[in-house]
Formats: structure tokens, C-alpha cells, sequence
């Protein structure tokens, strides 16, 4: 779920760095600006929560960029070929699985609203930025929702390189019980990047990724030694894409992933087990583009 590449969704990065995809105007799309695919992905050893995840799953994804709207975001069905490991739950188990994760990245261009042009040296353009997550579990202490929100840039880099920036802070409703629920905590720093490499077997081949650095948050604090106060998820993707379909190999990597604490001992109730939140997840993604 959360292993959103954007999950290995974001195996193609963000609206504002995939000029490839923005460019095709091609009527063999539904449409000529919402870009849009349907994926399916195999993750290895995700570490969002105190216990490492495998799982494959089905995913909707989507971008677009036109006038003062850019927009990134994903839907997950957790599970749904009900393939997994012990640890995970999806949208088969009824009453502890989450039936849908989602995590949604809208920007509005505070430049073309204001019809005012804010560009100064690299820094191409401005934005009102958001990151919205929310997986919809049974009940409250299955269940996040968390609202992300700042200022985002396009940075000019004078190469093929794509660079977007955005710092939020961060709003934080339900979070599986934790102790930070209902309240302000912490910020997020995000930065995504695109490079198009070179043509293979016929397609594009690009190198495409995101960092996350959460910092600030209560957590810590609250809960003890066993949660954190930061985290990082760093993805690196390496995707081939053609007019329809896309292949993507995804190296994600996790320090205090889902601001639990690495190295920690927990005990659910089915014997003590140590917890691993730094390291490395993969994801494989065949998607189908429409």
C-alpha cells in the first residue's frame, strides 16, 4: 500500500517532470493531458510499517500538467491477487485488510493564478503543494490520513534533468492510533527528479525518482523509544516505456521507515520480533497506459 512507489507508482514521477508522457497528444489516449495507467505491482520488503511487507497488488495511477493544474497520485487495492506475506492484509480480509490506499500530490501554480510571473534564477515557477494520503482501513487503528501541505518549485537545471521541490507542513488526522492523531506534526521535505537516459529495445528507458525527509513531527516524543520523530524513503526507478506499456525495476530505501524506530523489540500478541525500518524495498511494475 504505502509502498506507493509512489509507490512504485511513482515509477513515473510526477506530472511536472515526465515530459515525455506530456507531450504525446496521441487520440489513442482517453485523453490528451489526464494521463493515466493501470498497474500492476509486485513489492518486496516494504518497511512503512514495524514489520517487513510483501505484496502484489493492483494499482490506478495518474498525471497531468495544464495551465495552472499539476497533479500526481495513485490508487493501491492492496492484496488483490491475494498474494502476500504473513504480515500483510488487503482488500480480501475482511474486517482488518484495507480495501484502498491513496496518496494524491496537487499543485496549483500560484504564477499563472496571479498572472504573475515569480521566476528568479533556477527557480522556474511557484506552487501551492499538496501530498493527501489516505488508506481506508476497517476501523481507527487500520486507518491513516494525513494532509501535507506548502510550497513547491520547478527547478531549471540546464540539462536534461527534471527537478521539482516542495516543503509542506504537515496535518495529521488518523494514523493507526498512533499518539500524533489530530493535530499539527512535523514537515516534509520532497524532491523529485527525472532523466531520460537513452532508447532500448525500442522504448524509453529514464531514471526516475523521489526523496522524502520527514522531520519534527511529536511521534518520538509521545510514544517512546520505538517510534521516531523523522524518517526517509528514497526511490530509485529505472522505467521502459512505450506508447502503452511501461516496465519499471524500483530500489526504495528506508531509514526508520514509517518513523518506527530500526532495531526495536514489539510484541503483537504472536511472540517478540525486532523491528527493521532501515534498508532497502524493491518493486517490478507492468503497467498498461490509456
Amino acid at each position: 500500500m504505502k509502498y506507493k512507489l509512489m509507490m512504485a507508482a511513482t515509477l513515473l514521477a510526477g506530472s511536472a517532470i515526465s515530459p515525455s508522457y506530456a507531450a504525446d497528444t496521441s487520440p489513442q489516449y482517453l485523453s490528451d493531458w489526464w494521463h493515466q495507467s493501470v498497474n500492476v505491482v509486485g513489492s518486496y520488503h516494504t518497511r512503512f510499517g514495524p514489520q517487513l511487507n510483501n505484496d502484489l497488488y493492483l494499482e490506478y495511477e495518474a498525471f497531468a500538467h495544464k495551465d495552472w493544474f499539476d497533479f500526481y497520485g495513485y490508487v493501491d487495492v492492496p492484496k488483490f491477487f491475494g498474494t502476500g506475506n504473513g504480515n500483510d492484509s488487503g482488500i480480501w480480509d475482511k474486517g482488518k485488510g484495507s480495501p484502498l490506499f491513496m496518496e494524491i500530490e496537487p499543485r496549483f501554480s500560484i504564477d499563472k493564478l496571479t498572472g504573475t510571473s515569480l521566476a528568479f534564477g533556477p527557480f522556474k515557477e511557484w506552487y501551492f503543494a499538496n501530498n493527501y494520503i489516505y488508506d481506508m482501513g476497517p476501523n481507527n487503528a487500520n486507518r491513516q490520513n494525513t494532509w501535507y501541505m506548502g510550497l513547491g518549485t520547478d527547478i531549471d537545471t540546464g540539462t536534461k534533468l527534471g527537478l521539482s521541490l516542495n516543503v509542506y507542513a504537515k496535518y495529521q488526522w488518523e494514523n493507526y492510533g498512533a499518539e500524533n492523531q489530530n493535530s499539527w506534526d512535523g514537515y516534509r521535505f520532497k524532491i523529485k527528479y527525472f532523466l531520460p537516459l537513452t532508447t532500448l529495445w525500442g522504448g524509453n528507458l529514464s531514471y526516475i525518482g523521489f526523496t522524502n525527509i520527514d522531520w519534527g513531527s511529536d511521534l518520538g516524543e509521545k510514544s517512546g523509544p520505538v517510534r521516531t520523530s523523522n524518517s526517509i524513503a528514497s526511490s530509485h526507478i529505472l522505467a521502459l516505456s512505450y506508447d502503452h506499456w511501461h516496465y519499471s525495476l524500483v530500489a526504495r530505501y528506508f531509514h526508520n521507515g514509517g518513523q518506527w524506530a530500526d532495531g526495536s523489540e514489539l510484541n503483537f500478541g504472536k511472540g517478540n520480533f525486532t523491528t527493521k525500518n532501515t534498508g532497502w524495498g524493491y518493486y517490478a511494475v507492468i503497467g498498461y497506459n490509456f
